[in-house]
């Protein structure tokens, strides 16, 4: 049976759940809500299939993977796809094919009062709430077993997710059934925590005093594209901006512990095409996004991924790309963790969000003096380089 002994050794991608011929693994939270495994050994008859499926390891599958990937910067042609998505709309022409074709398309959405979630769509509108980033990590519940019922029924499927939900989806499934499965990745920074989330956005609607309608991870329409700002539409009408929960974010204090041995950051993706904001883009074509309304990095890593896209190209402009030129950090390497990050879930999980807030992130005083030594700091080192190039 599966025994997770170390919380960095597991991902929380629900293969190993979603394999158990008899329902005795369920995923627990833990004080930060992600997931992790927990087997009820009375249920349990040692079959082993939950330790094979287990896909979060050095040796995990890309054999049918070119030997280096094919990158493109992309555009959806309409300009209102791209204003509506978070970078170039690649990932809407790519589901609008597979949508047009009879099948179903799985990504990350919202339930529960914006709990951070995967689902199923078979139709544009339902497909439009995967729109966007969402720096949560998402819950998968049972959709593992749902995207086999769709295969098995003869459905073509996009599974869109981390690297670590594809890799788990794709060691789940397996190869006979995976023919007309089609599974992208994203380039990811890490996964914060859903307590976090759940936490903050409580903490924004008391300090208004109205509820959430809306949310927006990284809004874009009044600071441009390669901004990020978080964005939260109240009842009353009022649309509260900030940084606070991105602060944290980037902190890297509050992402799951798999995250820093992330075995996908690299070029050799579990998927069939891996999408990314396309930072840098200006070293393959000035001109692709002088609008700064967005542009994707897309990936082909197979022949199936290769096919999608030439399905889907019609509503796309690409512009072909070295890969020296698109080689962002989480494509070499896994993000490090925060030194803090231990004693920062141990503070939140006993004091909560605005406790932790004021001692790691943008509320309070230890912030506003933070910044205040940044500026000072640079002021000077402007004066000294000012100085040194008077002599």
């Amino acid at each position: 049976m599966i025994s997770i002994r170390n919380s960095q050794d597991c991902c929380g991608c629900t293969a190993c759940k979603s394999i158990c011929p008899k329902k005795a693994i369920k995923m627990i939270p833990d004080a930060l809500g992600f997931l992790y495994p927990a087997v009820n050994e009375e249920l349990c008859v040692n079959c082993g299939l939950c330790e094979r499926v287990c896909s979060f390891n050095d040796h995990y599958d890309h054999s049918l993977n070119f030997l280096k990937p094919i990158a493109y910067g992309a555009r959806h042609k309409d300009l209102s796809e791209i204003e509506l998505s978070r970078s170039g709309a690649a990932f809407i022409a790519l589901s609008d094919w597979v949508l047009q074709q009879g099948g179903a398309v799985y990504g990350a959405g919202f339930t529960d009062h914006f709990k951070v979630v995967h689902k199923r769509a078979v139709t544009k509108s339902e497909r439009d709430e995967f729109r966007g980033s969402k720096y949560v990590q998402s819950e998968l519940g049972d959709v593992f077993l749902q995207v086999k019922e769709d295969l098995r029924n003869g459905m073509i499927v996009l599974f869109s997710g981390t690297a670590c939900q594809v890799a788990g989806l794709k060691s789940f499934i397996g190869a006979k059934l995976c023919e007309k499965l089609f599974l992208l990745d994203i380039v990811c920074h890490g996964v914060p925590s859903p307590y976090l989330w759940k936490e903050y956005l409580t903490y924004v609607e008391r300090k208004k005093g109205s509820r959430a309608i809306k949310v927006d991870f990284r809004d874009k329409s009044e600071l441009g594209w390669n901004s990020h700002q978080e964005k939260i539409c109240l009842q009353n009408g009022e649309i509260f901006k900030s940084y606070d929960y991105t602060y944290l974010f980037y902190q890297n204090i509050s992402l799951r512990k798999s995250c820093a041995i992330c075995y996908y950051a690299n070029t050799e993706r579990p998927s069939d095409i891996t999408l990314a904001d396309f930072w840098g883009w200006e070293k393959t074509d000035s001109r692709m996004n002088m609008d700064n309304k967005g542009v994707s990095l897309l990936l082909v890593n197979t022949p199936k991924g290769e096919n999608l896209l030439n399905y889907a190209k019609g509503n796309l402009n690409l512009y072909p790309a070295d890969m020296k030129n698109v080689m962002q950090p989480n494509l070499q390497r896994p993000t490090t963790e925060n030194p803090k990050r231990d004693l920062f879930e141990h503070e939140f999980d006993k004091k909560g969000f605005v406790f932790v807030a004021k001692k790691y992130g943008t509320l309070g005083f230890k912030y506003r003096l933070r910044q205040f030594f940044h500026v000072k700091v640079n002021q000077l080192r402007r004066i000294k380089n000012f100085l040194a190039g008077k002599k």
